[in-house]
């Protein structure tokens, strides 16, 4: 693949209308520092992993008239996936095992819904780097287990990742939604700090 095709494939991040193949060098790792004292937009220091940042930290040199956000659905709203872990197994349990229970709920409740609509555009190739989670804690167990019975008599699709052999409830995870469609069932927990 050609940069001049990479460049074509993204130039609605770019200020600039017009690069040419012949304006174009190798590929070269530019740091922030030396971008900024050579005055070049950091956007146009590509390195051989198509460019230096990823295109979901394009906000402010994104042109006002680009077409809508990546993980955007039909109708404008965001596309989120909720996790929710519990504070007292922050407390007691080492980080990682924490983060891999909601790891393992995420990856579950995908999985589970994977020929869903709203998965399948939360998971394609143009919105795979730029997907959206929202992480919040409830108290403990009958918190969690109590969400979950929640999120089932609303018909929310959700994974209650329940961690074997011990049998502990430790985290869940919605399947993708539109933001607005399931914000306020989430509205009163606590983002998880």
């Amino acid at each position: 693949m050609g940069w001049a095709y990479i460049l074509q494939k993204q130039k609605a991040f770019f200020r600039y209308r017009v690069i040419t193949q012949a304006s174009l060098t190798p590929p070269v790792r530019i740091s922030n520092r030396s971008a900024k004292i050579n005055n070049i937009p950091l956007a146009l220091c590509l390195s051989s992993r198509l460019s230096s940042i990823p295109m979901s930290q394009f906000t402010s040199d994104s042109p006002k008239d680009a077409t809508k956000a990546d993980g955007d659905n039909s109708n404008g709203d965001v596309l989120v996936q909720y996790v929710v872990l519990r504070r007292d197994l922050i407390d007691a349990w080492p980080l990682g095992s924490v983060v891999t229970q909601g790891c393992h709920a995420s990856v579950s409740a995908i999985w589970s819904h994977k020929d869903d609509p709203h998965t399948l555009q939360y998971c394609s190739p143009q919105n795979i780097n730029s997907m959206h989670k929202v992480t919040l804690e409830v108290k403990g167990e009958t918190q969690i287990v109590n969400l979950s019975e929640k999120l089932n008599a609303g018909g929310i699709a959700h994974k209650l990742w329940i961690e074997q052999p011990e049998n502990i409830p430790t985290c869940l995870a919605t399947k993708p939604y539109p933001k607005a469609t399931v914000s306020l069932v989430f509205k009163k927990l606590k983002l998880c700090k």
